[in-house]
């Protein structure tokens, strides 16, 4: 093996021979049990962010994973459309070009749509790629494919026969930025620090009498038609029937009683809008009120706001609104005011709430089909934390605007006859026949408006596999199993999936739902360009390598939890796949040549016919197999990685591999001494290159292939090798027992040498002596071992008896420890430096001492505090011995 660690050298060579295999192309029909995970499909707008290389990372852990077992795996990759913020995307591009999609035309303008996204479909795939993501390439979708159109246009077509997708005019959030309206969903609210204006409306045939209605939007009173107070307010039950003067319009305008009103806010009455504010729009139809648009859908005044405001910004009009009512003496009062104000989540402006002619779909049905799915455990969020919000959502769930006013999208399959008449249909001859069967005659002319991004999002489980029509892929892996993605669409995706699944599936889409944390910064903040604080998952990759980047995103996946990412984090990881790289190479070059192999699965390793070290590191390989298999089963991706990392690290490179150097360095006898070492050793690197193949794909197979033996486990690939189990003929209480106090011994002598200055090469005595008969002829059985592991020098030895008077003493684990190092002339520096440690402890000590002589300490310290005390004099003492003795006092 090259010396080396440089991940670039070999990850692209993978990702072209994991292709070439065809290794992940799942199998339908299949007698093995399938395993499906759908990509949550990324928009073609741009580069992968982090929290992609995220999800990316733990789908591909999962399906990796559940290959390595035997299942018949289908991770099907795919690509949306993301009708509002692609087209957004192009016509900025457009823009810059000095032209627009109407100049284009709408034919011109798709094809160039089609154009942006196959440039940026070809970069997801690499990026994807670049990760690691084990996918099945062949089975790959996009969200405007023939198949999915045609899924979209049946479920449509379907839900309109059924009476839940239908057309009117209701009130719907209105992005002027975008020219559509947007659902709930795609709208942010923002606290926002404005005014609450108190504004007099004259009433009618009451001489000077006038009544106050607070707003937070002047400008909108130009197309108020009602004022509005609560029929339970005793100050305003004297208005019944009346009728106040309007502002400015001068329009005459009723006093309304409605308990939606509500009397605590402002003085208690409120101007109704019912064009331009939900809760007004249906305030207007419980009272048969007129509704008048003085907002454009260009955020611009209309002419029905009167001459003195039409065509000004929003905005404006609401400056000159407000210097209006101060002329005339009808603004009262205005006040700072903090307040949500509702803005479109893609182009950031302000929405406005508008009544717009769009199609809907009654989702109320399918809402308590998936609220029940959920509480009834047949599908599963993890965290489960997020039941309740998802109880909330769903309990309060409105009819959803499916209709947006866009070009790039699914073209809504309806048509209109000359007279107005509407044909819904899957194609436009069915829309002929339907028209001609129903004696509509002339040209029909079809619907311009496409769907809601996430009504095709919403097929999105079973659509890719085939649905409408029956298909071998439906049969095989629908439901599917996993669904892994960011909390942030829990609603805006998983609810629908859930939600049309059982409507058109009648099954769960599937089992279950890990919601991911957001990625941000080191310091928690979120990541935006604006802050410069955003992390490219390709330039991460260049530095650091793929490895690393996927196994600090997966231990860094904490349920519930938001990911602050470091990258230094990444740097240790990296240095994590660099220590892996040493131990394999330390073990392929002293094994070379000497016979020793990989044992596979089904020969005999008995662990009777071994030495210590082989049935500790076996039995501890086992428990570390069944623990992260355990925990990969729960979603604890990070618990799972902090055990592979652990075991990795400390049991196999730090102690198992350090306890093979005898061995492996020595000649013949030290080989006899333990029987298999060499098999052991690649035996349990091949296993735990498979255990962490899952997270680490690229490292793993190269050192795996590089395994003498390796070939018995598989012919050609570690990612099709099965996945290591926990044995219980390997585990052994006793050995990890007995090993576990050898290795406390050795970390707190090497720690004690440390303390007393211990030169490397001086002469060192070490003596164990036992309180336990067992672990006393354990230490004798591995004396040799002992001697090799310990510092001693050449000198130095280890006795297996009482250390002497004047050793430095401490006990560990039942094992009483004495350290006698060998006498050396000090040189000035040295001795220097030790007086002066001596001179800092006898200052200590002198505290110490004063501290356990004074009375009120001892009375009113905790026992334990006391008892602490004098275990820290003991112990500077002892050190002050060990440095006198040192400088031969």
């Amino acid at each position: 093996m090259e010396k080396q660690f440089d991940p670039k050298s070999f990850e692209q060579r993978w990702r072209e021979r994991w292709r070439e295999g065809g290794y992940y192309t799942a199998q339908a029909p299949s007698d093995r049990d399938g395993f499906c995970i759908m990509i949550p499909p990324p928009n073609v707008t741009g580069k992968l962010h982090i929290g992609h290389a995220l999800q990316t990372a733990l789908q591909d852990l999962l399906t990796r994973w559940k290959r390595m077992q035997g299942f018949n795996t289908l991770w099907l990759p795919g690509t949306d459309h993301a009708g509002i913020a692609t087209q957004l995307m192009v016509e900025r591009q457009l823009a810059g070009e000095g032209t627009s999609r109407e100049a284009l035309g709408r034919e011109a303008f798709l094809e160039r749509m089609w154009q942006w996204k196959s440039q940026y479909h070809d970069n997801i795939r690499r990026q994807l790629e670049r990760l690691g993501a084990s996918c099945d390439w062949g089975r790959e979708r996009f969200t405007l494919d023939e198949g999915l159109n045609r899924a979209v246009r049946e479920a449509f077509v379907r839900l309109y026969d059924e009476g839940l997708i239908y057309r009117g005019e209701y009130m719907v959030n209105w992005s002027p930025e975008l020219n559509t309206a947007i659902s709930d969903l795609e709208v942010e609210m923002k606290t926002v620090q404005g005014h609450l204006w108190t504004i007099a409306y004259p009433l009618e045939g009451e001489g000077d009498e006038r009544v106050m209605v607070a707003t937070t939007r002047p400008e909108t009173m130009l197309g108020d038609t009602a004022v509005a107070y609560n029929p339970n307010d005793e100050r305003y039950q004297h208005l019944a029937g009346k009728s106040v003067i309007l502002p400015i319009v001068g329009r005459r305008i009723p006093l309304v009683p409605d308990e939606a009103v509500e009397p605590d806010f402002g003085t208690g009455l409120v101007k109704v809008t019912p064009f331009h504010d939900p809760a007004d729009f249906e305030m207007g139809q419980r009272h048969g009120l007129a509704r008048i648009q003085v907002i454009g859908r260009d955020a611009r005044m209309t002419e029905q706001a009167g001459p003195d405001f039409a065509g000004l910004d929003r905005f404006e009009a609401r400056e000159k609104v407000v210097e209006r009512l101060r002329d005339e003496g009808c603004l009262v009062k205005v006040e700072k005011y903090t307040h949500n104000v509702g803005h479109s989540q893609r182009s950031g402006e302000p929405v406005e709430p508008l009544v717009s002619n769009q199609w809907f779909c009654d989702v109320s049905g399918m809402a308590a089909r998936a609220l029940e799915a959920v509480r009834s455990g047949e599908i599963t969020l993890v965290p489960g934390t997020w039941e309740k919000t998802w109880e909330h959502w769903l309990e309060n769930i409105k009819p959803w605007c499916i209709s947006r006013q866009l070009w790039w999208g699914h073209q809504i399959p309806a048509w209109y006859a000359p007279d107005g008449e509407l044909v819904v249909a899957r194609t436009e001859e069915e829309a002929r026949e339907k028209a001609e069967a129903r004696g509509l005659g002339g040209e029909l002319r079809r619907d311009e408006d496409v769907l809601d991004t996430w009504f095709s999002s919403g097929l999105w489980p079973f659509s890719t596999l085939g649905w409408p029509e029956e298909s071998p892929d439906m049969d095989t892996f629908y439901p599917t199993d996993v669904l892994i993605t960011g909390h942030d669409i829990l609603f805006f995706w998983v609810a629908r999936m859930v939600m049309m699944g059982y409507h058109f599936t009648g099954r769960e889409p599937f089992h279950t739902v890990h919601l991911t944390g957001l990625v941000r910064d080191a310091e928690g903040q979120k990541m935006s360009k604006t802050r410069g604080n955003v992390l490219d998952p390709e330039d991460l990759v260049d530095e650091y390598g793929a490895d690393a980047v996927r196994f600090t995103l997966t231990i860094l996946d904490s349920p519930g939890r938001d990911i602050p990412l470091d990258p230094e984090r990444m740097a240790g990881y990296r240095a994590f796949g660099n220590k892996i790289w040493n131990a394999a190479r330390f073990a392929l070059t002293r094994l070379e040549g000497s016979g020793a192999r990989v044992i596979a699965e089904d020969e005999a390793l008995d662990p009777a016919e071994l030495a210590a070290p082989e049935r500790w590191i076996l039995s501890r390989f086992s428990r570390a197999a069944a623990e992260v298999g355990e925990r990969f089963e729960r979603f604890r991706f990070d618990e799972a990685c902090n055990r592979l990392y652990h075991f990795f690290w400390g049991e196999l490179c730090d102690w198992y591999i350090e306890l093979t150097k005898p061995a492996l360095l020595g000649g013949a006898e030290e080989w006899a001494a333990r029987p298999r070492v060499g098999d052991v050793l690649l035996s349990i690197l091949d296993r735990s290159l498979r255990l962490l193949h899952p997270v680490m794909p690229f490292l793993t197979e190269e050192v795996w292939q590089r395994l003498p033996g390796h070939e018995a486990v598989h012919p050609e690939t570690i990612s099709l090798a099965s996945y290591p189990e926990g044995r219980a003929a390997w585990e052994d209480d006793g050995v990890e027992e007995r090993m576990g106090r050898f290795m406390e011994v050795v970390t707190r002598i090497r720690s004690m040498a440390h303390e007393l200055g211990i030169r490397p090469g001086q002469g060192l005595t070490v003596y164990l002596d036992a309180e336990d008969g067992t672990i006393s002829t354990f230490f004798t059985q591995q004396k040799p071992l002992l001697e090799f592991v310990l510092p001693l020098g050449e000198s130095g030895a280890v006795e297996l008896a009482p250390a002497p008077e004047g050793a430095s003493r401490d006990l560990v684990g039942g094992v009483n420890i004495g350290l006698v190092p060998e006498a050396v002339e000090l040189g000035e520096e040295e001795r220097a430096r030790l007086e002066a440690e001596l001179e800092k402890l006898e200052a200590e000590i002198g505290r110490a001492r004063g501290r356990l002589s004074n009375e009120q300490f001892l009375a009113k310290a905790p026992a334990a505090v006391v008892e602490g005390n004098k275990k820290r004099l003991a112990e500077l003492e002892q050190r002050r011995e060990q440095i006198a003795a040192g400088l031969g006092r």
